[in-house]
């Protein structure tokens, strides 16, 4: 199965390189790998490089322990002459164990081109609106 352009899907093991004093998901390990999905995503879809221009919200929403696998889901939710809004989320599993959601973040994603000027994404895209 093709993942359809502008999304991407990740997977991540807590090992303990990215744990805090708690043994679990250190925010910041977690915010670079949404950050991480977010590239993906809006590389996917402008076909050229990208940079992030703002992360307008991030949501711990439970604590992912170390040996937990971390699902990521990103896509692009807007599309505008240079820039993108990607979503990203991410859910927790364990074997035997449902998923459950952890983290959430949108970032604000530009085109850019060789220069890294603001570059025009294609504009059969312009109208995009997707969701996961």
């Amino acid at each position: 199965m093709t993942t359809p352009q502008g999304t991407v899907e990740l997977r991540e093991l807590v090992l303990p390189a990215l744990a805090n004093h708690h043994g679990t998901l250190f925010a910041g390990q977690g915010l670079q790998l949404l950050a991480k999905a977010a590239f993906l995503a809006a590389r996917s879809l402008a076909q050229r490089e990208v940079v992030m221009a703002a992360v307008t919200g991030v949501d711990f929403s439970a604590p992912v322990p170390v040996g937990h696998e971390l699902a990521l889901r990103g896509w692009v939710s807007r599309v505008g002459r240079t820039s993108m809004t990607v979503c990203v989320t991410g859910a927790s599993a364990w074997p035997g164990m449902p998923c459950e959601d952890v983290l959430r973040g949108v970032f604000e994603m530009v085109a850019v081109d060789a220069q890294g000027r603001p570059a025009a994404i294609d504009a059969c895209y312009l109208t995009t609106e997707t969701h996961p």
